[in-house]
């Protein structure tokens, strides 16, 4: 279902699939996804959202989504106007005096974000859960979803200014080496988040990145203060724990469901990362 706004602020998309394939381009939107995974791909980059994030794409942006699923899967999606995102980054951005000259932005370009996945916070889900619940109760008000809007937009733009700060600590001596190396670290961090159950290597996550193996090793040990293969195995060990918890699988199927490709070095990563065999969390966590 799509709930409509003014054409200069934009519009909600409210679907559930279990299957979905397609692809396209459109307006700066906020895809958030509920009871299962969507999976992007944009070029060689791969992103995955699901009930603990959200993925930002930007106007204008060529993607593909796929979902593949036994269950219904809820999909939330705000698009944003171009002039609308910028009228708002106008509002903030600029002087008390040249608002009352010039309202309005002269450019109505949409500002350009980073693309990337981004837990749910406390800025910007909150806004965005209200808005799914009044959706899913047929309560939209279309001046309270303005409203809405506006607020999520100047979140996003505060959000975004915070990343700056991340920016600023990755080493290299132009501001615009900072920003593309922060970038593509990023993309290599969500091809792992969304390959992680494959055997994903080094060199897969560089391609990802356009980065060399060895920038790439270095580089995201800088700013993720853990290397590409620590991150994947984390993601693979909370995985484990998460089917352990709530499924019946045996140790061996979770094992290769979660990427690894011997028993024995899950368990012992396993037990490095949680203390304990993979048997005895289940026991203690069923």
């Amino acid at each position: 279902m799509i709930h409509h706004l003014p054409d200069h602020i934009g519009y909600i998309l409210h679907e559930q699939a279990r299957v979905y394939h397609g692809a396209g381009a459109g307006l700066l939107s906020i895809k958030s996804f509920y009871n299962g995974s969507a999976h992007y791909a944009i070029g060689s980059r791969r992103f995955v959202v699901n009930d603990a994030s959200y993925f930002i794409l930007n106007n204008g942006q060529f993607y593909d989504i796929q979902i593949e699923a036994d269950q219904l899967i809820e999909s939330f999606c705000l698009f944003f106007a171009p002039e609308f995102a910028d009228d708002v980054r106008h509002s903030i951005s600029s002087g008390t005096d040249r608002l009352l000259a010039e309202p309005q932005s002269p450019r109505s370009l949409s500002p350009a974000f980073f693309e990337r996945t981004y837990p749910h916070d406390q800025s910007v889900s909150p806004a965005l859960m209200s808005l799914r619940v009044a959706a899913a109760q047929d309560q939209l008000d279309q001046s309270w979803m303005v409203e809405q809007f506006h607020l999520i937009m100047q979140r996003l733009l505060h959000m975004q200014a915070n990343i700056y700060q991340e920016v600023a600590s990755v080493r290299a001596i132009r501001a615009a080496t900072r920003e593309e190396l922060y970038r593509r670290l990023h993309y290599a961090r969500e091809y792992a988040a969304a390959l992680f159950t494959t055997p994903i290597t080094l060199n897969d996550m560089a391609g990802a990145a356009c980065l060399s193996p060895n920038h790439l090793l270095r580089t995201f040990k800088q700013v993720f203060d853990q290397t590409p293969y620590q991150y994947v195995i984390a993601k693979r060990i909370a995985y484990a724990q998460e089917l352990l918890r709530t499924t019946d699988q045996d140790v061996t199927d979770i094992c290769f469901a979660v990427g690894f490709t011997s028993l024995g070095a899950f368990s012992w990563w396993f037990r490095q990362r949680v203390g304990v065999s993979p048997t005895t969390y289940r026991r203690q966590n069923k």
